[in-house]
């Protein structure tokens, strides 16, 4: 378990794609710089430019897209495919790519956004993953702390607020490390494939 897939969620239009663009790169770059790998919804705006990112500091990025195929993805959806590693064709329109992506994903981290980044926000807290807002960022970011404030939502506490790229990123490390640290302890003596060990339990 060397590297978790941290998503980063954010708006692919309006207002916060020009104010948090680079705090957008940022992350996807410090994401890149410690050896994990991006997620993302695999379109325009603060995702991309998270995607952009990773791309350019030799990370991996992968993007989930709403379409059924790299032809849907481009001719109908019109979304961004340069910035991928790997794109995974959900065939689930936005709304189902959501789930697939949250889900799939170790940690999200809200950055800007509007609408669907709350579906994301609001899925990634039921579904108990780490939760990071990257406050300043405007949009939906700045938002979330009046909303957690003002409705009952199981695990706030556990919610990462801060202002800095850098840092938040850090600090979802950290919290997962913890999160994992008994299965990172399981699978350190897990037999290799091919070893010696496995060969006597197979046979």
């Amino acid at each position: 378990m060397s590297k978790y897939q941290i998503c980063v969620s954010g708006a692919a239009q309006g207002q916060t794609v020009e104010y948090a663009h680079k705090l957008a790169y940022m992350l996807g770059a410090e994401i890149a710089k410690r050896g994990h790998v991006l997620l993302t919804g695999a379109t325009s705006g603060l995702p991309q430019f998270a995607a952009a990112g990773a791309h350019e500091n030799k990370g991996i990025s992968i993007g989930f897209s709403p379409a059924s195929s790299y032809r849907a993805h481009i001719k109908s959806y019109r979304l961004p495919f340069q910035e991928f590693d790997y794109i995974n064709f959900t065939g689930m329109d936005y709304v189902g790519r959501d789930i697939h992506l949250v889900r799939s994903s170790d940690a999200v981290i809200t950055v800007g956004g509007r609408m669907g980044s709350l579906h994301e926000f609001s899925t990634a807290m039921e579904s108990h993953k780490v939760c990071a807002v990257l406050t300043g960022s405007g949009g939906l970011a700045d938002f979330i702390p009046t909303l957690v404030d003002g409705i009952e939502v199981p695990g706030k506490d556990a919610i990462i607020f801060d202002v800095d790229p850098t840092r938040i990123v850090d600090r979802v490390i950290a919290e997962l490390d913890e999160r994992y640290a008994d299965f990172k302890e399981e699978i350190k003596h897990a037999p290799r494939p091919g070893s010696a060990s496995q060969s006597r339990h197979a046979g």
